[in-house]
């Protein structure tokens, strides 16, 4: 397949259409893909011929199940310029879709998880069916939930979209309904016929939505609702982990399981990610503090290790450093945090130039701002040279995140 093929953007009718189309992948995001969707969005926006933009997959295993994290791993390794160029082009794509002025839809039909929620919760309507399965599950990995988690999980009731980012859980369609992660329940055998409706007639869209409506059943956090909504209300990762262990459920004492196989760092980061993601005023200033985070935590210790121990070697028992929640400091929390040089922060814009000097980040001022942090640096080897599976060394694999959710 050439890259060019891994994701078909053509117009059908008045609908443009994007199709992810890397199955094999799980269509795990390249930087090439969001260049490709990109440039097409650019092209239809001021084109009266399209009066909608249609988000889907081929295949049957998912509609995305993030980004390609054997290049973000490797590169971050190595210098980290090629994972920061995939993080800025990724986020301006995540800038334009929120912001496009005409609807979206997006099929949310299979794995919809890190970067397949990027492209799907800025859209208009949003279709989940029995087959979705939604999950935040970065913390596993030492990532942090981006691509916008910092604006949508801080907004949801409940304090649910914290435990999501703290837990990687894994929801399925009811539950999306529910924190209107979906708008729409649509069962999998009538989702073609549905997408040739919308193809045929996309001024009536809403009202298709409406005739395919299905019952996606009772959503399952409904049962644990008010739990989080009091467990996961503290301001600091240690006040959380009290207020679980003080209850002594069946349920808490789950989630502190969980809890302890994740990267005390990026628990905290994604904490701290949340609460001034409520604050932000717009979506552009939470994709500029994302960066920041991303461009830093790429090149860390307990990404690389993460990788290593969850998709390559697949042992599941990273060495986290800091190994407990009471190591990490606000100190370095406030480097991963910290603007970058105003040559080098994110901007939105409806392109991103592979050679603009905004991904290059001399790679040595990280090294010196992470170790300086108390943070462990991995600089120069590649930890994924030779892995031995094609399908692990590209994609997060979902088999090996474990669900907050259990009943």
């Amino acid at each position: 397949m050439s890259e060019a093929d891994e994701v078909l953007c053509r117009v059908e009718g008045r609908v443009g259409r994007i199709t992810l189309n890397r199955p094999q992948a799980i269509h795990a995001l390249t930087t090439n893909m969001c260049r490709l969707m990109t440039d097409a969005l650019a092209a239809w926006r001021d084109d009266p011929g399209v009066e909608l933009v249609m988000f889907d997959h081929s295949g049957e295993r998912g509609f995305c199940a993030g980004g390609d994290i054997r290049m973000l791993a490797d590169s971050g390794a190595g210098d980290g310029r090629l994972a920061r160029e995939f993080f800025f082009t990724e986020y301006r794509l995540n800038d334009l879709i929120f912001n496009y002025a005409k609807p979206r839809i997006a099929f949310m039909d299979g794995i919809t998880m890190g970067g397949g929620v990027g492209l799907a919760r800025p859209c208009r309507f949003r279709v989940a069916t029995e087959r979705t399965t939604f999950a935040m599950p970065e913390s596993g990995i030492g990532l942090f939930p981006d691509v916008g988690g910092g604006w949508y999980l801080s907004r949801m009731p409940d304090h649910i979209g914290l435990w999501l980012a703290l837990t990687g859980a894994r929801i399925k369609a009811a539950d999306c309904e529910l924190l209107q992660i979906a708008t729409d329940f649509v069962e999998s055998a009538k989702v073609p016929e549905l997408k040739a409706a919308i193809l045929a007639a996309p001024d009536r869209t809403e009202a298709l939505l409406t005739e395919f409506e299905g019952d996606a059943g009772r959503p399952t956090i409904a049962a644990h609702q008010d739990e989080i909504a009091r467990l996961f209300a503290g301001d600091t990762l240690e006040a959380i982990v009290a207020a679980l262990k003080a209850t002594d459920t069946d349920w808490a004492n789950d989630q502190l399981t969980i809890l302890a196989t994740k990267s005390p760092t990026t628990m905290k980061v994604s904490l701290r990610q949340l609460q001034r993601g409520a604050r932000c005023a717009t979506f552009a200033e939470n994709m500029a503090m994302e960066y920041r985070i991303g461009a830093r935590i790429v090149q860390s210790h307990d990404f690389i290790e993460g990788v290593r121990a969850v998709i390559v070697e697949k042992d599941n028992a990273p060495k986290w450093s800091p190994a407990t929640v009471e190591a990490v400091t606000d100190a370095q929390l406030d480097t991963i945090f910290s603007t970058l040089p105003s040559d080098q922060e994110w901007s939105p814009g409806a392109a991103a130039d592979p050679e603009d000097k905004l991904h290059r980040i001399d790679p040595g001022v990280v090294k010196k701002e992470v170790t300086a942090a108390g943070f462990k640096f991995e600089g120069e080897s590649n930890v994924l040279a030779n892995p031995d599976d094609d399908h692990t060394k590209t994609v997060f694999d979902p088999v090996h995140l474990t669900s907050g959710l259990n009943t």
